[in-house]
């Protein structure tokens, strides 16, 4: 069974928690077992292959071609221009690849979204990444999802998911089980799914 389709009591006894969300020894215990909520970030590009990358568009080619066809016609001033062209936007290519990937990883070290909870029955302000499954996260109006929800309780509540479904207009959602099988995120009204 999937998520939309368990009843609140259902998701509360799977989860282990309760209305008053757990309590904060419950919520260390739980981040050490299943790790931070965030996504696997990706490898760091190496700066050889930054390099060269700056050697695979086509543009690149034809002038290497270019290059080694004037060699043949012992133009060595046309080859020399040529390679020195493909040798300096190689170099200009790397420095700005090499600083845009530096300024991107700086850039989510210091970005880190909050989401408000429910701890020991109290509201608690805390990073998105110490997010664990059973916390009880509050959505307020004009914050994004901090995590992927199963919602348990709703107030006129509207979604904007059209990086989900494509559709500009918010999506309604309601805490009621859905009983059909193999929906779409788009057609889970009961859910609401990070980044939303």
């Amino acid at each position: 069974m999937s998520w939309y389709q368990l009843s609140i009591k259902e998701i509360f006894h799977k989860l282990g928690t309760w209305e008053n969300g757990l309590t904060d020894a419950e919520a260390s215990q739980r981040l050490e077992e299943y790790g931070p909520n965030k996504l696997a970030e990706e490898e760091k590009i190496s700066k050889l292959k930054i390099l060269l990358h700056q050697f695979t568009s086509p543009l690149i080619y034809i002038l290497l071609i270019a290059g080694l066809i004037t060699i043949m016609l012992k133009e060595y001033i046309d080859s020399g221009v040529i390679f020195a062209v493909v040798i300096l936007n190689a170099i200009i290519g790397y420095i700005q690849e090499y600083k845009a990937e530096e300024s991107v990883r700086a850039l989510k070290k210091m970005v880190v979204p909050k989401a408000k909870v429910l701890r020991d029955g109290k509201e608690k302000e805390i990073n998105s990444e110490e997010l664990v499954p059973g916390d009880i996260v509050l959505l307020a109006s004009g914050a994004k999802v901090p995590a992927d929800l199963r919602l348990i309780h709703t107030i006129e509540l509207k979604i904007e998911e059209a990086m989900l479904t494509g559709e500009s207009l918010p999506a309604e959602k309601s805490p009621n089980p859905i009983k059909e099988d193999n929906l779409t995120p788009g057609d889970q009204k009961n859910m609401a799914f990070m980044g939303t």
